[in-house]
């Protein structure tokens, strides 16, 4: 009497299953390569939309802007989330800003103290402080390229700017304005 088919998977048929998850695995990373790159983009956009804000809102309580202006370093983000600043530009104590701590934790020996993008946005895990303008002389714009060269963008129709250079294209910024 002959046997009958034994009822498991022949190696053929666990290969190619194997090799067709293994293609779709392969298709997939990339994918999620961009999800997450968009979605620290997107995290960054953020916060430079917070730092606009708190800024406004600093203006609108003294009746003018802090004084900073370039980068968000140390002295930025004293002034404008604390609130036991109350000697310095900020008398009432208010705090205008909540910053996440992975915002904050720039490595002194770079120079990147302050408000700063979170690790992994730039290659190598370093980080840059935020760009900041602010339209003091009341004309309507401001131009970026006065702080960052490699920014294409001129003449921007706001009173306060937030960004940072996108490491994928240095031409283009990350912020609040496009």
């Amino acid at each position: 009497m002959p046997k009958g088919k034994n009822p498991g998977f022949t190696l053929v048929e666990l290969l190619v299953v194997i090799s067709i998850i293994g293609l779709l695995a392969g298709l997939g990373f990339p994918a999620v390569n961009a999800a997450i790159r968009a979605g620290r983009k997107a995290e960054v956009a953020a916060m430079a939309e917070s730092v606009k804000t708190a800024v406004t809102a600093y203006y609108a309580e003294y009746s003018f802007y802090p004084s900073n202006t370039g980068k968000t370093d140390r002295n930025f983000l004293t002034l404008i989330s604390t609130t036991n600043n109350t000697t310095g530009g900020n008398p009432r104590g208010i705090a205008f800003l909540e910053v996440p701590p992975k915002f904050t934790n720039g490595v002194a020996s770079q120079g990147d103290l302050g408000l700063v993008t979170p690790k992994g946005f730039l290659k190598g895990n370093k980080m840059s402080n935020f760009f900041l303008l602010i339209d003091t002389g009341g004309v309507g714009f401001v131009n970026p390229k006065t702080l960052t060269t490699t920014v294409t963008n001129t003449n921007v129709p706001a009173a306060v700017a937030v960004w940072v250079v996108d490491p994928a294209d240095t031409k283009k910024a990350v912020g609040t304005f496009r």
